[in-house]
């Protein structure tokens, strides 16, 4: 699982990369359970998420369980960013933030959602 949910370093902050680009939606679900084990490690209200669905197939468990993530998740965390998918990434984030009550802002690449991430503190 460790290449798909890791801390990167940017602009030396530390960022929690859940790279689900390219999965289906069976492994978006597995790597979606997984992200609770890395969160839950750190101190509450300190992690920042960059979550990349980039051609990431979605089905109804797969959506369920990352807005049961995502709300378990919460007292964690900082900022969650989505990057992925124009659309997709639109409607997922507006789902997340409906569910869970936290904000999901999209953007276009990572590079720009780890700007973002990092840049508002």
């Amino acid at each position: 699982m460790n290449e798909r949910i890791h801390f990167i370093s940017h602009q030396k902050k530390q960022v929690l990369l859940v790279d689900l680009s390219n999965c289906s939606s069976a492994e978006v679900e597995k790597i979606a359970r997984a992200v609770p084990d890395y969160v839950s490690t750190q101190p509450r209200g300190s992690v920042l998420v960059l979550s990349d669905f980039t051609g990431a197939s979605l089905d109804q468990d797969a959506m369920r369980t990352i807005k049961e993530t995502a709300v378990f998740d919460k007292p964690y965390i900082n900022k969650s960013a989505l990057v992925g998918g124009g659309n997709l990434s639109e409607v997922l984030g507006q789902n997340l933030k409906d569910f869970s009550r936290r904000e999901f802002p999209t953007f276009k690449t990572r590079q720009e959602a780890l700007n973002w991430l990092v840049g508002n503190d």
